[in-house]
């Protein structure tokens, strides 16, 4: 019997988890801080896995497995899963037949967010149960009690991380995996066809289902699920997740009720945990999920009181908001340190996006913008996105700006949209503006990967999650099948004429789809090599900044104020070179051509 001791990420514990549960089948969607989890599953080749178009694709395609019998999951950030929401919440109704896991990564303090957004709240809509474990062990043991609990109460489970969670590292035991199993299908229209007559009846079986949990975890038929440290009886806490660890530093004399399933809350079991502590205190990131279900039970406890809404808690800031001493020695001051130095985020040096937002400034056009690297167009040196609100959305806010104003306002608008987010939901907007008559212009950023998230493939790079050859989408025959009249191609990093461009494309009175294609800069078809790099002309150099002002990572000034090229930076993509008016930068190429011909 296997009992090897490994340090993993809470993501790749996730991973163990359920390749030692018997997982058949994992199909997800990249998204900071969830991606190592489907990432670490690839490592497991029995394991069929894949990156799916988007969220509600990877659900339904782990739900298709379950409903033939295998144990199957698929993992998301907070905001996936919002996509993926509308299988979701259906297939709370109609249960399982193989055990069916759903993992979300939550991101408080927005490391690599939009919005803060809880999970714990969909769990709850959905009635569903919800796991949440505190380190990495946990990690790997809720996942395997999830696959048990789908399969021993016909529900998905859901299990809900925290970016500290899930890129934290801790000692794991790990255990030989399961065989991967398949529950003989049985065609039961009555519980899997959701037609309005089915569901009404499976609404029911939901409800009491939840009752059954609920009931289960208070009388610890459901083993690890729930624990209590018994301290002082002056103070009570019920925690769970992550706060647990701040609270287990912050106040080792309290009494201590953990929850490992955080919905359906075993509300008799915190009943009798609170009559036994003077003072109750609930201690939960982001939103008051367990103090409300616990006030509405009657149960007098604090929280939110004392604690903020938004963003990661800390171990001091626990001490001191339970202190009758608001400023006590003991907590950490921050103030002591020195401050390190101020580091604006830029794009990377060569990254193809930067020209290309260098064109959109020149051109002072409106852009909705989109998620990915691309984002940080909206800030120096370019300033050149307006609006970003979500994943595909650049396109219907484009198109929505058309039909609102007039003209003149349509020509100065473009959506800016990278490859794999033009696949994962970009597609239907951009079908939606052609039907509608839409004067839109496109740009999709095409940089041959999956980038923000750490370079995952994605249905048009032409390799898998295990990088085998796989079919890539064209994506200008794409945009030509849905009735886009024009498709340009451009090289992002010649700003000049992607500006050219760009403004041909404005002024078209019907969609037009620009495609900016180049290769990110830190995979190896768009990396550069050491006889790419810039040189300086300093007889030509009139230190007039103008290329210090794209912000290349490559280029800093010198202190006799002539521009330095980090050989090792520089990725030779020539950019430098193209805004300098004075020749001043010779690029790689240019050298390479003169050495040929001496």
């Amino acid at each position: 019997m296997r009992d090897l001791k490994e340090i993993l990420l809470g993501n790749e514990a996730i991973a163990r988890g359920a390749y030692e549960a018997g997982v058949k089948v994992v199909s997800s969607y990249p998204g900071t801080p969830s991606t190592e989890i489907t990432q670490a599953i690839a490592s497991y080749d029995r394991v069929y896995c894949e990156w799916a178009s988007n969220e509600k694709v990877g659900l339904e395609v782990a739900i298709g497995a379950s409903l033939a019998g295998a144990r199957a999951m698929s993992c998301m950030k907070h905001v996936g899963m919002n996509v993926a929401a509308d299988p979701l919440f259906t297939v709370s109704y109609t249960g399982v037949s193989g055990g069916l896991v759903v993992v979300v990564a939550d991101d408080p303090g927005m490391h690599s967010s939009q919005n803060e957004q809880d999970s714990r709240n969909y769990a709850r809509a959905a009635k569903m149960p919800m796991l949440e474990p505190s380190d990495s062990q946990e990690c790997l043991e809720f996942t395997k009690k999830a696959f048990e609990i789908s399969e021993k109460y016909d529900t998905p489970v859901m299990i809900r991380l925290s970016t500290r969670i899930s890129h934290s590292r801790t000692l794991v035991s790990t255990n030989e995996p399961l065989d991967q199993k398949l529950i003989p299908y049985e065609k039961n229209m009555q519980k899997n066809v959701m037609m309005p007559a089915m569901a009404v009846k499976r609404h029911i079986v939901v409800e009491e289902r939840q009752r059954r949990i609920a009931a289960d975890v208070s009388n610890d038929s459901l083993e690890g699920l729930i624990s209590i440290e018994q301290g002082s009886n002056e103070l009570g806490i019920i925690t769970s997740g992550i706060a647990w660890q701040y609270v287990k530093e912050a106040l080792p004399e309290a009494s201590v009720l953990k929850l490992g399933m955080i919905w359906p809350l075993p509300i008799e079991k915190i009943k009798k945990f609170a009559a036994g502590v003077k003072r109750l205190v609930v201690i939960e990131e982001l939103d008051p999920v367990i103090e409300t279900e616990l006030r509405a039970a009657g149960i007098n406890c604090e929280g939110k009181d004392l604690f903020t809404l938004q963003g990661e808690y800390t171990p001091s800031m626990i001490r001191e908001a339970l202190s009758d001493n608001k400023n006590p020695a003991s907590a950490f001051d921050k103030s002591a340190l020195p401050l390190a130095p101020g580091r604006p985020p830029v794009m990377c040096a060569g990254c193809p996006h930067k020209g290309l937002f260098m064109a959109l400034s020149r051109l002072k056009a409106v852009v909705t913008g989109d998620i990915g690297c691309y984002t940080l167009g909206a800030l120096n040196p370019t300033n050149a996105m307006d609006v970003c609100v979500c994943m595909g959305a650049s396109i219907g806010m484009a198109h929505g700006i058309d039909k609102a104003t007039d003209s003149e306002m349509t020509e100065k608008t473009v959506a800016v949209i990278g490859d794999s987010t033009f696949l994962h939901t970009g597609i239907n907007g951009l079908i939606n503006s052609v039907y509608n008559g839409s004067r839109s212009t496109v740009i999709i950023l095409d940089n041959s990967i999956t980038g923000m998230t750490g370079h995952q493939q994605n249905p048009a790079t032409g390799r898998n999650i295990r990088l085998d050859p796989a079919p890539a989408v064209d994506l200008e025959a794409l945009c030509r099948s849905v009735g886009v009249k024009s498709v340009y191609t451009v090289d992002p990093a010649d700003t000049d004429a992607s500006r050219k461009v760009i403004a041909q494309a404005m002024k078209e009175q019907h969609v037009t789809v620009v495609i900016a294609r180049r290769p990110c800069a830190l995979i190896p078809t768009g990396r550069g090599t050491p006889d790419m790099v810039v040189s300086l002309d300093r007889d030509k150099c009139t230190r007039c900044g103008a290329c210090l002002r794209i912000m290349c990572p490559a280029l800093t000034k010198g202190e006799d104020g002539y521009p330095q090229i980090d050989p090792v930076t520089c990725n030779g993509c020539d950019l430098c070179v193209r805004v300098c008016p004075f020749d001043a930068l010779i690029s790689g190429q240019a050298t390479r051509e003169e050495e040929a011909k001496s």
